[in-house]
């Protein structure tokens, strides 16, 4: 994950916490899990199936909410919640065991399940307009097989910050980078109304235009990687700053938070794209409304840094708006990722064989 995002520094003044969304209820969760899940197709040999393979699914996912970690922990869910789950699962021959979850996530197509789990999710939290929606890679540390020659499992995601789910996840291919995924993962979602924010490796014109025939907004990082535009975009606002931004349309927000043992402060110009005259292939960046420069000084304990960030937004010149939409995209990595490495302890995963990691982390993701 780049340094061009800050995180979100808790502040202690409940005032400002937005009411909770009303719960879903677990008979709506498991009505629609199984509607969903039914479209999956089965990749057994018709004999061989002792197990509804919609039983399967629903019990992995359930355990895997629970803490599952393996094969064993999902029997072993089962068969202590045999009762309960009898109630809305067929179970013709009670619990599969361990070595049934294994063969079927071994063999089952994920691209088919992470579609069919993009589509449940957004079937429970609704509409994502005005959603702050982050979209960042994670690597699968424990998914790698020296012996075979497989690399770890490198996956991007899509964070909904405020229902604290992951919507949709999909593979980097082998050879490949986040900038060919993320296009994919934008198309598995329905994100209009939604602000997307990307690290500057999602920073690409092909990628803006995507977000944009989907009807969403975005927020992205802008750095050397585009170096004739954030060298202009840099000395710009370099002289705006010297002339205190005299005669200048400008956006100005300041935030001071305090937290972990350090303070933050935080200064956000946002100004809008009339304002600089015109920008370096300026054309390509479609719905391009704002410029914003980010200035963050933090107080460790030992030390004090200083950075200055900039962004593209479609978004108008709302400095407010905008810093809190840069803020919270680390919240993919505090609470989705984090929450994946400590609680899941996905990196230290090793279940590596067919088509498991990545099925499983479509599970873990999807209870995330």
């Amino acid at each position: 994950m780049g340094k061009g995002f800050a995180p979100v520094l808790p502040t202690g003044n409940k005032a400002q916490l937005k009411p909770e969304l009303p719960l879903t209820s677990i008979n709506e969760i498991q009505a629609s899990l199984l509607t969903y899940l039914q479209d999956i197709p089965d990749p057994r040999v018709s004999r061989t199936q002792k197990h509804l393979l919609t039983d399967i699914l629903v019990i992995a996912v359930l355990a895997v909410i629970a803490g599952a970690k393996g094969w064993e922990d999902m029997e072993n869910y089962g068969l202590s919640k045999q009762s309960w789950l009898s109630e809305f699962l067929e179970l013709p021959n009670g619990i599969p065991s361990d070595d049934t979850f294994r063969r079927v996530f071994e063999r089952i197509n994920p691209e088919v399940l992470a579609k069919v789990l993009s589509q449940w999710l957004p079937h429970l939290i609704g509409s994502l307009s005005g959603e702050i929606v982050p979209i960042d890679g994670k690597s699968l540390r424990g998914s790698y097989d020296r012996n075979q020659g497989i690399k770890a499992l490198h996956l991007v995601t899509a964070w909904a910050g405020e229902q604290k789910l992951v919507l949709g996840q999909v593979k980097v291919e082998d050879k490949s980078n986040e900038i060919t995924a993320i296009p994919a993962l934008l198309e598995l979602l329905d994100l209009q109304g939604a602000i997307i924010t990307l690290d500057a490796m999602g920073t690409q014109t092909a990628i803006i235009n995507h977000i944009q025939a989907k009807k969403a907004d975005y927020v992205v990082a802008l750095k050397a990687n585009h170096p004739t535009l954030y060298t202009q975009v840099k000395n710009w606002f370099e002289q705006a700053q010297a002339h205190q931004f005299d005669g200048i349309q400008f956006s100005y927000d300041y935030r001071l938070e305090k937290g972990h043992h350090r303070l933050e402060k935080r200064w956000c110009w946002a100004v809008p794209l009339e304002a600089f005259g015109g920008l370096y292939q300026q054309a390509q960046w479609q719905g391009l409304q704002s410029i914003i420069m980010v200035k963050r000084v933090r107080h460790l304990w030992n030390k004090t840094t200083c950075e200055v960030q900039f962004y593209l937004s479609s978004l108008p010149a709302d400095a407010q708006k905008i810093g809190n939409a840069i803020r919270k995209h680390w919240g993919i990595e505090n609470q989705a990722h984090w929450i994946l490495d400590v609680t899941f302890n996905e990196d230290q995963c090793r279940i590596r064989s067919g088509h498991s990691p990545r099925n499983g982390s479509l599970l873990e993701t999807s209870s995330t």
